[in-house]
């Protein structure tokens, strides 16, 4: 493998970790009944409910990537491209700011403290996230936006989806790790202060992906 390619694999492998991050990280049905697992059973019944939840997010990522390969032909063109990364900021911005409005604590319900079996709680935690597939919606906006998709290069792509889940998987045992330390003082207010957070770094990221799109806009024009 020559030397520039390598560094093609490790730019990939990076964009495929932040898409794992961005998608796991709001705090939605599935991240509340985490963090109640981990607060109420412990942080690996909170882990593996980041692991089911993971499992449906590369489903959704995979078949996102499927159908925007069967138009790449738009896809490679600069201009478009250069319209889809726009597009895709845009969606990514208000992503952000709904994710900073929401209040995930609102219809939360109670998790118990049976605690089940490590299957039970990863499979529910699937169902619980394979039940929103606008989650597509979200990575359409990250593949426009990071150029994710590879037709024809089948080792690359999976390489990359991979890296979808190692930046899901650093996000979930990453939060559990956290509120596992914090337990005694976690409360409601920590999830919605964890959201509001992650929805302001959302927006920030895509302000500067968008002020770099349009610093680019003399290529193609």
């Amino acid at each position: 493998m020559s030397f520039p390619l390598h560094i093609d694999i490790l730019n990939f492998i990076f964009k495929g970790i932040l898409i794992g991050l961005i998608a796991s990280a709001p705090m939605g049905p599935v991240g509340v009944l985490c963090v109640q697992r981990t607060l109420n059973k412990g942080r690996w019944y909170g882990f593996i409910t980041g692991i089911g939840a993971a499992v449906s997010d590369i489903i959704y990522a995979a078949i996102t990537g499927l159908g925007m390969s069967l138009v790449m032909d738009f896809v490679n063109n600069s201009q478009n491209r250069f319209y889809l990364q726009i597009v895709g900021s845009i969606l990514l911005l208000a992503f952000g700011l709904f994710t900073y409005r929401t209040d995930p604590t609102k219809n939360m319900r109670k998790s118990g403290n049976n605690k089940g079996t490590l299957f039970h709680n990863g499979v529910t935690a699937f169902l619980v996230t394979v039940s929103n597939p606008l989650i597509i919606l979200l990575f359409m906006a990250l593949f426009a936006q990071f150029a994710f998709v590879l037709p024809n290069h089948p080792f690359e792509m999976c390489v990359g989806f991979m890296s979808i889940v190692g930046g899901a998987l650093l996000w979930w045992f990453g939060l559990t790790w956290l509120v596992d330390k914090v337990r005694g003082i976690f409360d409601a207010t920590g999830i919605k202060l964890i959201n509001q957070v992650i929805g302001s770094i959302v927006v920030i990221c895509s302000i500067i992906m968008l002020f770099g799109t349009f610093a680019n806009l003399y290529r193609f024009f």
